[in-house]
């Protein structure tokens, strides 16, 4: 069915009615813009409103169908033309309405393969005793803490802490990787150090770094002791040796270190350590 024809037919039959789109739209129930559809040809009436449309125009609904005024010999042609042009359209509507389904359906796989996806994941984390990475479920979850690792974290942190009467050094660290043999660890970290002091109760920023290490612990009568450590050389060194030093697994996570919070949660750490120290002191 011609949709611009039909509504050119209908807005002509209207006006020569001396009827506004308010006027008609009153008549058979709908709004005046279901009007301004049609006779712009956005769209047809639907099929319950077709007895109500003629009958205010005065005219069949075949004729309605066609947009155009039926000579009485061509009335059954036309009449034969309307129902297999109606049968078109209504199969065209119904293959539209198809796809429709088919478009909303597929979302709707996509978004619950995703979100068991997700969920699966930190299913696996939790039973690796790792964090999730998703709040969606509506719960958290935290590893229980290994006191051994922090006692190796503890170790690190005296290592390289130092205080020399005026300046004291403090340590924040992120560890991403423990590895284990026999009595040794290594263990892989981003560490920021800042160094303060206190000149005339202003506590002052002496220096900072941050930058990715590997220590090498041992466990010696039940004591951690540092035996060495290696982080990557600036400049063009550094995406070399940050290959060499690192695996794959804790590359990816370091990738992120500056997007993902883990710096300021370590100033932040860094801070609390500083106002504590020079409170008591």
């Amino acid at each position: 069915m011609e949709q611009d024809k039909i509504g050119k037919f209908i807005q002509s039959l209207r006006k020569e009615k001396n009827l506004t789109q308010q006027e008609l739209a009153d008549i058979i129930g709908v709004t005046d813009r279901a009007i301004s559809k049609w006779e712009n040809g956005r769209g047809l009436p639907d099929y319950s409103l077709l007895r109500s449309l003629s009958d205010a125009l005065e005219i069949s609904i075949n004729e309605l169908l066609n947009g155009e005024i039926i000579k009485k010999e061509e009335k059954e042609k036309r009449f034969e033309d309307t129902i297999i042009n109606t049968i078109r359209y209504s199969k065209k509507k119904l293959k539209n309405t198809k796809v429709i389904f088919g478009v909303i359906l597929s979302l709707i796989v996509i978004i619950l393969t995703t979100l068991i996806t997700l969920f699966t994941i930190d299913i696996t984390r939790m039973r690796n005793n790792k964090p999730v990475f998703f709040s969606t479920w509506g719960f958290k979850y935290a590893p229980p803490i290994n006191i051994e690792d922090v006692n190796l974290e503890n170790v690190i942190k005296d290592y390289l802490s130092y205080n020399n009467g005026k300046t004291k050094t403090f340590i924040a660290l992120k560890t991403y990787l423990i590895t284990k043999k026999n009595n040794s660890y290594d263990v892989y970290t981003w560490v920021l150090e800042k160094s303060y002091y206190k000149d005339n109760n202003e506590i002052i920023e002496n220096s900072s770094s941050s930058i990715p290490y590997k220590f090498e612990i041992e466990k010696i009568d039940n004591e951690f002791i540092v035996k060495s450590y290696i982080m990557p050389r600036d400049g063009s060194y550094y995406n070399k040796d940050m290959k060499k030093i690192f695996p794959s697994s804790v590359l990816k996570e370091i990738d992120n270190i500056h997007t993902d919070g883990t710096i300021e949660r370590l100033d932040l750490e860094i801070k609390e350590q500083v106002e504590l120290y020079f409170h008591e002191y």
